[in-house]
């Protein structure tokens, strides 16, 4: 777990998490973030008395999707920084590979998003839809390279998420005609067939960096970090 820990004191931790984990499960012996942490840092503090130490979850990360996640150590720190999602001024960057060159290097999207819980699928619906949520986001195109042949494109794009809503970047790219790579669940059938010629198992999205106010000194923190998965070295190692 400590090479997946990115900055800790006594009030935050910040981790990176890995595709293919997730953040928080119940199910029996699947690994998640949150087990790990509580066991990296029951064993550091070295109780006498087993009990679970404190760790507030502040968001998540879909369990195909990588990237930077904070915690809580504390109580207190966990209610400031869910306060500061709920103000707007916790922000998020990711990184996505979608298939395909957008027709717009950049562009602000703005939907409303339904949530069926029966199927753990979100859809965009009308403003009046019983229970929609407002979805919004701002994306720019980093660069567009060529894979397989018979060529097909593939872009890197930058996402600012300003809203977090279930699966709102995957859906709401898929619907702007960008889908992501590897998102069997939004993505078309030519997606999902270029997805498995190049051998793509999770979905090529990950969550950047974070920036926040810090939740004891007060002032303005960004964790930033470069993608681990494979998917994402054409863009970042120019030696691939």
């Amino acid at each position: 777990m400590q090479k997946n820990i990115v900055f800790e004191d006594s009030h935050i931790i910040v981790v990176y998490k890995p595709a293919g984990i997730a953040t928080q499960t119940a199910r029996l012996g699947q690994q998640d973030m949150v087990s790990e942490l509580k066991n990296y840092l029951a064993a550091k503090a070295e109780r006498a008395v087993p009990s679970a130490p404190y760790l507030g979850v502040i968001h998540r990360l879909d369990q195909p999707v990588s990237g930077i996640l904070v915690f809580a150590k504390t109580k207190q720190a966990a209610s400031c920084l869910g306060r500061q999602i709920a103000d707007g001024v916790f922000r998020k960057y990711y990184y996505a590979v979608v298939h395909g060159r957008p027709e717009r290097e950049q562009g602000r999207l703005e939907d409303y998003l339904y949530k069926d819980g029966r199927t753990n699928l979100s859809r965009i619906v009308d403003q009046g839809f019983p229970d929609a949520k407002r979805a919004v986001l701002e994306y720019s195109l980093i660069e567009t390279l060529m894979v397989l042949e018979p060529w097909q494109e593939t872009s890197l794009i930058k996402i600012s998420l300003l809203t977090g809503r279930h699966h709102q970047i995957r859906l709401q790219m898929a619907n702007a005609g960008m889908p992501l790579l590897g998102d069997h669940k939004y993505g078309s059938e030519q997606d999902r067939q270029l997805s498995r010629e190049i051998g793509l198992k999770n979905v090529a999205l990950c969550a950047y960096r974070l920036q926040f106010r810090h939740p004891a000194a007060g002032g303005e923190v960004c964790f930033e970090q470069t993608p681990e998965e494979e998917i994402f070295r054409p863009f970042f190692n120019r030696e691939i």
